[in-house]
């Protein structure tokens, strides 16, 4: 091969090199491409030692070493980041598994996971939700617990009795919460 042939190699396996090392730094590599860093550095070297005499080939090649060279300078310094531990998209990882969960019970949620019957509303109602083949993703237990709550308080003002009996029932294709009051 020709200079310009190698030199367009180099070219375009350092374009290949960078695309890599972006993917694993955004951690969609698993490993860190080595090999291409390897075949790069071995291509940069290949001109080192002798003089090119076309001016244009000679800036291009020295343009992606100089390139290469900063490149290598900006990984260096991400890796060793990333094994302290202070890489803005590791911290951003790892502040996110270190809140605390937001389904682990609090104060209130646990004064609603105790009550047997709000727990069996909520889970027919989500039954009703998925036989009807409507989404329950976006559905949580707080917000049907809440909205039971309500109901549920209306009701024994409406009706002016001590409990009311609860029940999902499905019409017209959607589940909806049926209250009467217990006798």
């Amino acid at each position: 091969m020709g200079i310009s042939e190698d030199i367009a190699l180099f070219e375009k396996k350092l374009n290949e090199l960078i695309i890599k090392y972006e993917h694993f730094f955004l951690g969609l590599e698993k490993r860190e491409p080595l090999k291409l860093l390897e075949e790069v550095e071995k291509l940069s070297r290949s001109y080192s030692g002798s003089d090119i005499i076309n001016t244009m080939f000679t800036f291009r090649y020295n343009s992606l070493k100089s390139r290469l060279s900063s490149y290598r300078q900006y990984w260096s310094r991400t890796m060793r980041l990333m094994e302290e531990g202070k890489y803005s998209r590791d911290r951003f990882k790892m502040d996110i598994h270190s809140r605390p969960d937001p389904s682990a019970p609090t104060s209130e949620k646990e004064q609603h996971q105790c009550d047997p019957e709000m727990e069996s509303i909520y889970r027919e109602y989500i039954q009703a939700r998925t036989e009807c083949n409507l989404p329950v993703n976006s559905i949580t237990k707080e917000m049907v617990i809440g909205l039971v709550e309500k109901h549920k308080r209306a009701a024994l003002e409406r009706y002016g009795c001590p409990d009311v009996e609860l029940r999902i029932a499905v019409e017209d294709g959607n589940p909806k919460l049926k209250i009467r009051p217990k006798k």
